[in-house]
């Protein structure tokens, strides 16, 4: 009984390109051009294939995030950039306590 090799399809990343893939998406978005420094799977492909000339489906993509280089879906947090901290917990220490008590 010999054991025999792994079957299937070999990754089109070999573990050089995928370390060099890694060290280009730490740099972040904004550093390869995108206007918002978010990645998204079609970013994340185009910047593959500006690295390693390898062209990945979204499929591919999301298997190397996930399964190679280990990221999980991060969503980012939705706040109004003129938020006010100090008038938020303002409002919840004084008006709302007078709102509730009308009821």
């Amino acid at each position: 009984m010999r054991r025999r090799s792994a079957t299937g399809r070999p990754p089109k990343l070999d573990d050089g390109q995928v370390n060099e893939v890694r060290a280009a998406l730490e740099r972040g978005a904004q550093a390869h051009g995108f206007e918002a420094d978010l990645w998204t799977l079609e970013r994340v492909g185009l910047v593959v294939e500006r690295v390693t000339g390898v062209s990945l489906s979204r499929a591919s993509v999301w298997r190397l995030l996930t399964a190679r280089l280990g990221w999980s879906l991060q969503r980012p947090e939705c706040r109004a950039v003129e938020r006010d901290e100090s008038e938020i917990a303002r409002w919840i220490a004084h008006e709302w306590p007078r709102i509730k008590k009308g009821r």
